[in-house]
């Protein structure tokens, strides 16, 4: 990165606080990007405070975040959990203390970092006020989610069209995936040059192989055959019905492979069909295919727990047939297993299919058992695909990359060189889209 000043930056985050990964309700893949953005580009001398809504009464208002970084929790409606659909009537609150605070305290910024559409709005006002440029990021596109969701899409009616505002006041969007960039440009008629694919990445650090049987010893886990294992929120979009349906056919098709499903999530560490209604219904399901010997329910655990579960399971495996990009198929990847997930968003742009797991078509359990039985009668092709998978997140989806992109992308926005083409930004990064 070229700059003569590091820049000062507004990161804006109004549902997803990096602090939230402590322990706080609905920490997702959103909080994991503010938190490792941050961390990176303030590791690189770039300064930045996180904009974020106070949801807690015990959180104080400025918080010293890691180096170079803050978190400013802004108050708007009351001082506790709200849903994250349930917070766009707060918005003009919210953006209307975070534009006093920046006054009050005389802070001027050089660029804003926006996440989530409702963010991107807030964006906008302190883009015309204090005439910098904006750089957003949706993590997830209410057209695409509507078109998968149907009545199930609980968003706020307004979303869409306020996306569409975000997308045209943004000087560059971030698309973590290929799929990303054709939504912006197919569905909201996005200039391709002002679309720029930086993935979202993993810590190779954190995430890390070890063995398998010292991972199951770490967990607890007696059982000498192998384990399929699915880590990730338990909600039906996600789909882990298909994974149950997929494990009654495998045992029915090839009972000596004696496998166990692992099911690592849920809202409490345990599990509780109240708390995660998705296990109820799993559990029935279980039951009434006599599966109640070789499913185990985990419950939710910490980021940094996940390493043991993802490296207990021979192999990973995530189907949903909705997924914007998804964290948990790099997490397993970093860890050195192999990924069966959907032919779908984000996963099948990170899972090499045939390389370092397989795409499979979602909702399609008959698909994902013969896969599931070849990677588990074939150590060697098991071993090999988990090497690769390691290796092809090594090279290609670490947080410090991502970072390093981001700074590239804040380079180009604050010169003010908004004509990217996109074949040209392919032939800077050495990302292999296939």
């Amino acid at each position: 990165m070229h700059l003569a000043e590091r820049p000062k930056v507004a990161f804006i985050s109004e549902h997803a606080s990096p602090a939230a990964l402590l322990g706080g309700v609905d920490a997702g893949g959103q909080n994991v990007y503010v938190d490792e953005i941050s961390r990176n580009l303030g590791a690189m001398g770039i300064s930045v405070d996180i904009f974020t809504r106070l949801d807690s009464p015990e959180s104080p208002g400025v918080r010293n975040w890691s180096k170079g970084v803050r978190i400013i929790n802004v108050p708007a409606g009351p001082k506790q959990h709200v849903f994250r659909d349930d917070l766009w009537t707060l918005m003009p609150e919210f953006t209307r203390n975070m534009l006093d605070f920046i006054k009050r305290n005389n802070i001027r910024y050089d660029l804003i970092h926006s996440n989530f559409w409702m963010s991107g709005w807030a964006a906008t006002k302190l883009k015309h006020r204090a005439n910098i440029p904006m750089i957003h990021i949706f993590h997830a596109m209410g057209k695409t989610k509507r078109k998968h969701q149907g009545d199930m899409d609980t968003s706020p009616t307004e979303r869409i069209t306020i996306e569409q505002l975000v997308a045209s006041e943004a000087d560059y969007l971030i698309a973590q995936c290929p799929s990303e960039k054709l939504e912006l440009t197919e569905d909201y008629g996005v200039d391709p040059a002002k679309v720029v694919i930086i993935p979202s990445a993993v810590n190779i650090e954190r995430f890390r192989p070890i063995g398998k049987e010292a991972a199951r010893t770490l967990i607890g886990l007696d059982w000498r055959g192998p384990v399929i294992g699915y880590v990730g929120r338990i909600i039906p979009r996600k789909d882990v019905r298909n994974i149950v349906l997929a494990l009654h056919k495998v045992i029915t098709n090839k009972p000596d492979l004696n496998p166990l499903l692992m099911l690592v999530g849920g809202e409490t560490r345990e599990p509780d069909p109240k708390a995660t209604p998705e296990i109820g219904v799993l559990q029935s399901m279980i039951l009434e295919l006599g599966l109640q010997d070789r499913v185990i329910f985990i419950g939710k655990r910490q980021p940094d727990e996940l390493y043991a579960y993802y490296s207990a399971a021979d192999l990973i495996v995530t189907t949903p047939w909705y997924e914007p990009f998804g964290l948990t198929p790099l997490e397993a990847m970093a860890c050195g297993r192999p990924v069966i997930g959907s032919n779908v968003g984000g996963i099948a742009f990170t899972v090499s299919d045939g390389e370092t797991g397989y795409l499979v078509p979602p909702k399609s359990p008959e698909t994902l058992a013969a896969r599931i039985i070849e990677l588990l009668d074939k150590d060697d092709l098991r071993e090999r695909m988990g090497s690769n998978a390691r290796h092809r997140v090594v090279k290609l989806f670490t947080w410090e990359r991502a970072a390093e992109l981001t700074a590239q992308l804040y380079v180009k926005a604050l010169s003010k060189k908004l004509h990217i083409a996109n074949t040209d930004y392919r032939k800077e990064s050495d990302y292999e889209y296939r």
